[in-house]
């Protein structure tokens, strides 16, 4: 979708202008993949329409492969507005236009399946899931199939309650979550959607299924299961400007430390530093950290990482600064 974002805080109907940009669950995670430097495809659908030229330029520009995007001349592309404040509060609001969008009339019939199973790696989201029966079909098809040498299959359930006509809906993506072979998941989401309680260790026995089950805990940190073996993280103090956008950031964050084959621990170091890299700026989609920074805040040892305190601009730093964790503070 293409995004517009406010020009000043309060609600919508006293905006008086909006800032465009791009927007989409995987779309984000696919330009922050770029931006570091991976081999990426987005495959989707809008409309053949000025904002559909938009979209496709501006994710080309990251560098990212989009030979597979179909313009439907029937439909728009979608898109959306909201607010300045938090999504987590009650003043956030947000106004989607895209019944009826290109990307709501994608399937299994009409999207390029073989180049959606190319990569190494498959991303998808549940937002998608919620966006028509077709979508859902399309999510169906491409998750749990069984194809040897396939993509390792990676799903955010990304539950979004106002996309869904009713509450118990939303449980489909709990049938598509098991089938996928990693999962990320917001502890609040899996209670919003699942009706779990109890915690990382309930979700998980809720959902033995995934490789890899990564259960988010925002400012709390994520906890990363892999088979039996348990894996926790802290998330660094960051000042937020913006909240939106960080639960992709977090995704591409581990998704490219997994490309790299790290360690489970440094892949949930990756998700949080990406993560704090979109906490800091105002915009949905920023560029990661350089790699080499990166890494070298990942290998800090625990006290240093807990230690870590990151404010907006940290992620210009050069990565030779060798600075005492305490003062990797940006004012």
């Amino acid at each position: 979708m293409v995004t517009f974002r406010p020009s000043v805080p309060g609600r919508l109907a006293d905006v008086p202008s909006f800032d465009r940009g791009i927007g989409g669950a995987e779309s984000n995670v696919v330009c922050g993949l770029a931006a570091a430097g991976h081999s990426t495809r987005w495959v989707s659908a809008v409309g053949a329409d000025g904002f559909g030229d938009h979209l496709v330029e501006a994710i080309a520009a990251y560098g990212v492969d989009t030979g597979a995007v179909r313009r439907d001349p029937a439909r728009p592309t979608g898109i959306y507005f909201r607010t300045a404040a938090d999504r987590a509060g009650d003043d956030h609001e947000v106004a989607y236009y895209r019944a009826g969008s290109a990307a709501s009339a994608m399937s299994a019939t009409n999207t390029d399946l073989d180049a959606l199973r190319s990569g190494r790696i498959l991303h998808l989201s549940g937002i998608t899931a919620a966006l028509s029966d077709d979508c859902l079909g399309l999510l169906r098809t491409l998750v749990g199939a069984d194809t040897d040498g396939g993509p390792l299959v990676s799903f955010d359930v990304n539950h979004r309650p106002g996309l869904w006509s009713e509450p118990a809906d939303a449980r489909v993506l709990l049938d598509l979550a098991r089938r996928a072979d990693l999962v990320f998941v917001g502890e609040d989401e899996a209670e919003d959607a699942f009706g779990i309680t109890g915690g990382p260790d309930a979700i998980r026995a809720a959902l033995p299924e995934p490789q890899i089950l990564v259960v988010k805990r925002g400012a709390d940190g994520a906890v990363a299961y892999e088979g039996t073996v348990r894996t926790e993280e802290p998330a660094p103090r960051v000042d937020v400007v913006a909240a939106v956008g960080a639960g992709d950031a977090f995704a591409a964050g581990f998704l490219s430390a997994t490309l790299r084959a790290l360690p489970v621990a440094d892949r949930l170091r990756h998700g949080h530093l990406w993560a704090a890299a979109a906490l800091t700026v105002a915009g949905d989609l920023t560029a990661p950290p350089a790699r080499s920074h990166a890494d070298r805040l990942t290998a800090l040892d625990r006290p240093a990482w807990e230690k870590l305190h990151l404010g907006p601009g940290w992620t210009a730093k050069d990565s030779a600064d060798e600075r005492p964790a305490e003062e990797e503070r940006t004012p």
